[in-house]
């Protein structure tokens, strides 16, 4: 007979929410999606299923500096838990993701980067979550049958997510967002952090995307 059983969380994958004040979500989201649509208007056609994703350069347009304040003060909340020793960090790229009707985006992760993170502009009734994936390939080596979803056989963690919230993760984690169900559009600004002693040798984007109408200043 036991006295007592536990199970201990090790190597737990965390996930940082920030949620804006309410009062300043609506004034912040309106002036985002207005530089938005000056940067990357008109936008090209897509395939069905695509969506249109700016170059990662929005952190240096002036527009976004409100934006760039909230991701710098939780980047530094979110390394300081961590108990991280470091002289400073960087934003190494920051884009605009457009979902339009009836597009997904599918789980990937952020290489050469340290954290990941997302800030919802528009966020339509019905697809208010981002999925977080399993990182570890061996968990599907037998996956048995369960009569539930719970804390320790999930292989996704569904995250909640409104306009004004800020989430923060580890680069490493694979991420997705389910397709667009809804006749609106979707967009959030997604961002990469990574150690300034690191991030000129290993971490600027490895991807293009719109090419924005002018340059930063």
């Amino acid at each position: 007979m036991f006295e007592q059983s536990v199970a201990l969380p090790i190597f737990p994958s965390h996930i940082w929410l920030h949620q804006v004040a309410a009062a300043a979500v609506a004034p912040l989201n309106q002036q985002l999606l207005a530089s938005l649509e000056d940067l990357m208007g008109p936008r090209p056609a897509l395939p069905p299923g695509a969506t249109w994703q700016s170059e990662q350069t929005l952190h240096q347009y002036k527009e976004f500096a409100d934006l760039v304040g909230l991701v710098r003060g939780a980047t530094k909340g979110v390394l300081d838990a961590q108990a991280i020793i470091y002289k400073d960090f960087v934003i190494t790229g920051c884009w605009a993701n457009m979902n339009p009707p009836g597009a997904p985006h599918p789980s990937h992760n952020h290489p050469n980067n340290l954290l990941s993170g997302v800030y919802y502009v528009a966020v339509p009734d019905g697809v208010d979550m981002i999925s977080f994936h399993d990182p570890r390939p061996q968990r599907h080596i037998i996956e048995p049958r369960t009569s539930q979803q719970n804390e320790f056989n999930q292989f996704v963690h569904n995250v909640q997510v409104r306009e004004g919230t800020l989430a923060i993760f580890p680069a490493w984690l694979p991420h997705s967002v389910i397709p667009n169900n809804t006749d609106a559009l979707r967009v959030s600004i997604a961002f990469n952090i990574m150690l300034s002693d690191f991030a000129e040798t290993i971490s600027p984007p490895i991807w293009s995307g719109v090419k924005l109408r002018r340059p930063p200043p």
